[in-house]
């Protein structure tokens, strides 16, 4: 058989919902992973001297703050679509142009999210 057994997202013309789905999940992913980097801060805070020296150099260095930046940006995105979701769960906002206005909404507001963040961040 050359077909496959069930349809496959090559099949499918890409929309926000879809696109959307797959960006929570892998947000998901990536916050359980910071939240191990969140950890291990805090374990060195405890431990302090050399560990935390080490640690507070990773995370201030260049890749450290684009990598704290993607992770803001992650949680940013995974609480506006999560509160979406909650929306949904109410049974509130399943017609199409709201499915698309409420997607469009969770990408702004995770852009101001994540910037709001980081101002404050970076002028503290």
């Amino acid at each position: 058989m050359s077909r496959p057994l069930s349809p496959h997202l090559t099949w499918y013309k890409p929309q926000i919902t879809s696109t959307l789905s797959i960006l929570h999940r892998f947000t998901g992913i990536v916050l359980a992973l910071g939240a191990v980097a969140l950890s291990w801060w805090v374990a060195a805070v405890a431990i302090g001297g050399e560990t935390y020296a080490g640690t507070a150099w990773l995370y201030t260095s260049i890749a450290g703050q684009i990598v704290l930046f993607g992770w803001t940006l992650a949680l940013a995105f995974h609480l506006s679509n999560g509160i979406r979701h909650l929306f949904w769960d109410a049974g509130i906002g399943f017609d199409m142009p709201t499915v698309n206005r409420s997607g469009i909404a969770v990408l702004v507001m995770t852009a101001l999210l994540t910037l709001a963040v980081w101002l404050i961040v970076l002028l503290a």
